[in-house]
């Protein structure tokens, strides 16, 4: 069951505390993935960035949480609201950035842009425009995991619209017929590209999504970073042990629109500003290291320092040249 506001689940477990280092790691990634995502929003109105570009702003706990229950060589895959899984997975935000202008020092060298990054030494494996994608290109990571038997395990995040493509299910066939370790992270913000998502799910509840196919699966709330680390710690472990795949259903919220031109009319102002005051996952992190007895100039340095990285990172993409019109033919597949 889900309280009216669509987040939170009505029985809420009992939340396992952080210590006062866990609860600093949570707050500075995820004030990174804020401020940077509100610098791109910037850049986007300034004609900095083009194309898509699809902002994370208020689901940073789902991916940040994530990250704290992986090991190293653990691999990230994503759909196209990819700037916090990116830098999540270690990849420098600058370089991020420019990838976001079209710029020659992205990590797809400016060809890529918002949707389409990539980066072999970070585990991070898109970025993927196509709905549903990250599905089946997880499950795929999956499966060299397990035939190398590397004992890694593949994180792949989607949409709760993607939940509804066929791909999807394919995928959760395949990874529970060969075991394979994949936890499929549903990020559910509701409203998709702009449809609540009771109008466009017959079942709401995306955590027994995976039921017939034998995977297990949790629905939790994506806004408290401490849950989703402590759910990402369980499924890990069970991909980990060979059991197979597991489904998390991150019940989370967007603050902007889908993308940048969307207006998000089929909401309400009301409603967004009831998210931030009552759900925000980084003024959750706040309160709790204020309540431990941390003062509010040690973390003003902390966001000074993130706005510090995200300036440098802007000023990097803003300075930097345009891919050399040569670029057109690297990189590109002919059969």
């Amino acid at each position: 069951m889900v309280e009216e506001s669509g987040v939170v689940p009505a029985s809420a477990p009992t939340i396992p505390p952080f210590t006062r280092e866990q609860e600093l790691t949570a707050f500075r990634e995820m004030l990174l993935i804020r401020r940077f995502e509100e610098k791109a929003g910037q850049l986007y109105g300034m004609g900095v960035i083009g194309g898509f570009c699809h902002l994370y702003i208020g689901q940073e706990a789902v991916v940040v949480g994530v990250k704290m229950a992986a090991r190293d060589g653990d691999q990230f895959t994503t759909s196209y609201r990819d700037h916090g899984h990116m830098l999540a997975s270690g990849m420098e935000p600058r370089r991020v950035m420019a990838e976001l202008a079209g710029k020659r020092g992205g990590y797809s060298k400016g060809k890529g842009g918002s949707m389409h990054m990539f980066s072999r030494e970070a585990n991070f494996y898109g970025g993927h425009g196509i709905v549903g994608a990250p599905a089946p290109i997880g499950a795929g990571v999956a499966f060299a995991n397990a035939y190398r038997g590397d004992g890694r395990v593949s994180l792949t995040f989607f949409g709760e619209g993607a939940a509804n493509q066929g791909q999807v299910y394919e995928a959760f066939n395949m990874a529970s017929l060969w075991k394979l370790p994949v936890v499929f992270i549903v990020e559910n913000n509701r409203y998709a590209m702009g449809t609540e998502i009771s109008r466009a799910s017959a079942q709401i509840d995306l955590s027994k999504r995976g039921a017939a196919f034998g995977i297990p699966g949790k629905q939790i709330d994506g806004m408290d970073v401490r849950i989703v680390k402590a759910t990402a710690d369980e499924a890990i472990e069970w991909c980990r042990a060979g059991k197979g795949p597991y489904l998390i259903e991150a019940q989370t919220y967007r603050y902007r629109g889908h993308s940048m031109s969307d207006p998000a009319k089929y909401r309400s102002k009301e409603e967004v500003q009831k998210m931030r005051e009552e759900h925000d996952p980084i003024e959750q992190v706040r309160a709790r290291l204020i309540a431990d007895g941390m003062s509010e100039d040690e973390l003003k340095k902390i966001d000074a320092n993130a706005r510090k990285i995200v300036a440098e990172a802007a000023d990097f993409a803003t300075a930097d040249k345009e891919p050399d019109p040569s670029e057109l033919w690297t990189d590109v597949l002919a059969s």
